[in-house]
């Protein structure tokens, strides 16, 4: 009872208030191949001591990042969080505090929201940014939808240096909306994209990520001024934020809205998330950006004061006037994030950037010299690509035997192309050492 608290009479009585015969007819849509046939193969009923315990001796398989020489990158970073970041996200007030509809009571969530914004539009190089959305890939959708409303057009092209699960959650989004999608295959190191001829009079907007997926770093100017020239909007995708430290800022190469991935900055891997998703633009746009914006003001006494300026959900206006259903910002993620840039300074953050593109150039010529082993990238930040003589995939995973984690095999997000069956994406952050590299290259010997 306590766990089926329900009698077959109160499930006869819900059934029929919707009119459903039974509880099959409740996953009638769900067709009958994704149906499962069977019980998962679980112990029925165990205590919770023996839960827990099985349970951990589960978790003891995995190998934590923190415990090997890690290299794995592609949208997701290992970075030193400082112990002050942890300490004061944990106080109540912010750990327990929620959306900030009254103003009187939350000025201080309003308050780091904005100083968050200020935060994002300076590192963006652009005019207004919103208090964070869920991450960077729904970020991403949400630029599109919102270059369509802008452009009162239907296509969105995307480059082959955009994340593959970026441009699968844009993908879904427009087939839901009824939207088009034209996307580039993927830029691998060493090829040329002419994205530019794919943009026409229909097209509303064109993502480009910088630094590529594959690690390259990228020049925005052409394919921005290419874009305006058709009436198109230029969405730039960072999904490593700490690269701006050390590189142009998109706003500055003509993007119309920048979105990225803030998890590199105060937050942790986590096993994938929360993480916090940044998304600026300018400001002749501003009433089209999805999620919230904080603004400042003065009080009836003249003292300065936090106000949610901005709220385009279709909870707070008409329906027909919303520009999103994201129903918050991630609060404590990028409340981590500005008290992690706020210690940082510009000067600390050019210095982090400067550390991470050194500790992948190292990392870069260590790789380069063992034997099949060939760095694709001319250019790249703190992450790049290399082509092994033999299945990337098979090749990781006998470099997790030998105590390293030796990067992300490209087939693992774009699956059945055998011209990346090869390579592995590897990314060098501050938190790797000599030893670690030295490691890697030694790992990497033996298993080739």
């Amino acid at each position: 009872m306590r766990y089926l608290p329900l009698t077959d009479a109160d499930r006869r009585d819900m059934l029929g208030v919707i009119g459903a015969k039974s509880v099959d007819d409740l996953f009638r849509d769900v067709p009958e191949r994704a149906r499962r046939s069977g019980l998962v193969d679980l112990p029925k009923r165990q205590g919770e001591l023996d839960v827990e315990r099985a349970l951990s001796k589960m978790a003891g398989k995995n190998i934590a990042a923190g415990s090997v020489p890690f290299f794995v990158g592609a949208g997701a970073y290992r970075h030193h969080v400082p112990s002050t970041v942890d300490h004061l996200i944990q106080r109540s007030e912010f750990l327990t505090s929620y959306t900030p509809y009254q103003p009187e009571i939350t000025q201080g969530t309003l308050q780091y929201l904005f100083e968050f914004q200020t935060q994002v539009a300076m590192l963006t190089g652009m005019d207004v940014a919103n208090a964070s959305m869920y991450d960077g890939s729904t970020a991403c959708g949400e630029a599109v939808l919102m270059a369509h409303r802008v452009t009162k057009r239907k296509k969105a092209v995307l480059s082959g240096t955009l994340h593959p699960q970026y441009r699968a959650v844009v993908e879904n989004i427009s087939e839901v909306g009824g939207y088009s999608v034209e996307a580039m295959p993927p830029a691998i190191p060493g090829t040329t994209e002419d994205i530019i001829s794919h943009i026409c009079d229909d097209t509303s907007c064109v993502v480009v990520q910088g630094p590529s997926f594959f690690g390259d770093l990228v020049d925005l100017r052409a394919v921005a001024d290419a874009a305006h020239a058709k009436g198109a909007l230029l969405i730039a995708v960072v999904t490593e934020i700490v690269s701006l430290g050390l590189v142009t800022p998109p706003g500055e190469m003509g993007a119309d809205i920048v979105v990225g991935e803030g998890q590199s900055i105060g937050n942790g891997l986590n096993f994938g998330g929360p993480y916090v998703g940044l998304f600026a633009t300018k400001s002749k746009y501003v009433r089209q950006m999805p999620g919230r914006l904080c603004g400042e003001t003065v009080d009836a006494t003249g003292e300065r004061g936090f106000v949610l300026t901005l709220s385009t959900r279709e909870q707070h206006i008409r329906r027909e006037k919303a520009t999103s259903n994201i129903c918050t910002n991630s609060g404590l993620c990028c409340l981590a994030f500005t008290i992690h840039l706020s210690l940082l300074g510009e000067d600390g953050l050019k210095r982090l950037a400067r550390i991470n593109h050194a500790n992948a150039v190292k990392l870069a010529d260590a790789l380069s010299v063992v034997k099949g082993v060939e760095v694709l990238n001319e250019t790249f930040f703190n992450e790049f690509t290399i082509r092994l003589p033999r299945s990337a995939a098979g090749t990781v995973d006998e470099l997790v035997d030998k105590g390293v984690i030796g990067g992300l095999p490209v087939s693992r997000l774009i699956p059945g192309n055998a011209a990346v069956e090869n390579l592995l994406i590897v990314a060098s952050t501050e938190i790797n050492t000599d030893e670690d590299r030295a490691s890697y290259a030694k790992a990497l010997k033996e298993v080739l």
